[in-house]
């Protein structure tokens, strides 16, 4: 199996595209690790075989303290993804709250930047690492109404070219995946808030984002687990500081 031995931590892995992420990974023989603050999540996961542990991964001392619990559990880290990251608010900029736009940034941004520092001593005492951080089509375009999001999404591109020149003499490679709209209760809410700023019906917002891609169609979480496997294994062991579009090859965002 291609990642046989391979030792993971997957942060917001307990749900969603985590999830997925975590469940291909064990699926090819790594050991998983998937962190989550939805308590219920966690005890699923929990019992479907993967190790989960509750843990913010917006806060530091929460990070601090899930890396050594993961050093102990695993002893080293071959993989680490970056997955926690939340939607954020919606509305013109200058209607954004600014605690919302913080938090934003909080969770998709300054969460990779504390598991990356923290977790560099297990990533440096494993084999081959990996790091992968899930960025997002609007991390590469921009989205009118969405700018808390698109800004932190565009500053994970910037965190992981950096770790790719950073890192890469040591041999721990950095690459980033950006997935276009993912279909599920996140992108959901997103239409409908959308829908709300526009004063349009669901339906119609909806259409847009299936048809903003070239292939018509939502991406499904398990598009992006495939991309992990991929940067996580052998097969990619030459592939940093690549950006990923996993988006149906997506050219304008609504």
């Amino acid at each position: 199996m291609e990642l046989a031995g391979r030792r993971a931590l997957v942060t917001a892995g307990a749900r969603g595209i985590g999830r997925a992420i975590a469940d291909r990974f064990q699926e090819l023989g790594a050991r998983v690790v998937v962190t989550d603050v939805d308590e219920a999540a966690v005890a699923e996961a929990d019992s479907a075989g993967l190790l989960a542990r509750v843990s913010d991964a917006a806060d530091e001392d929460a990070v601090r303290s899930l890396v050594s619990a993961v050093g102990g559990e695993l002893g080293a880290l071959d993989v680490l993804v970056n997955n926690a990251g939340i939607a954020g608010p919606t509305g013109p900029v200058d209607e954004i709250d600014s605690a919302e736009w913080a938090r934003t940034f909080a969770v998709n941004t300054h969460s990779q930047f504390y598991c990356v520092k923290h977790g560099l001593r297990l990533l440096r005492a494993g084999a081959e690492p990996s790091i992968i951080n899930l960025s997002s089509a609007a991390g590469r375009l921009g989205m009118a109404g969405r700018s808390a999001y698109s800004s932190s999404k565009w500053a994970v591109v910037g965190f992981t070219k950096t770790l790719a020149i950073e890192l890469g003499p040591e041999g721990i490679r950095a690459n980033a995946i950006c997935p276009g709209a993912v279909d599920g209760p996140r992108i959901r809410s997103v239409i409908e808030a959308k829908a709300r700023m526009l004063q349009r019906p669901v339906e119609e917002i909806t259409a847009l984002y299936e048809d903003q891609s070239s292939m018509r169609r939502m991406v499904q979480a398990d598009d992006i687990a495939e991309m992990a496997a991929f940067l996580a294994g052998p097969r990619s062991r030459n592939v940093s500081g690549q950006v990923m579009a996993v988006d149906g090859n997506t050219e304008k965002l609504y």
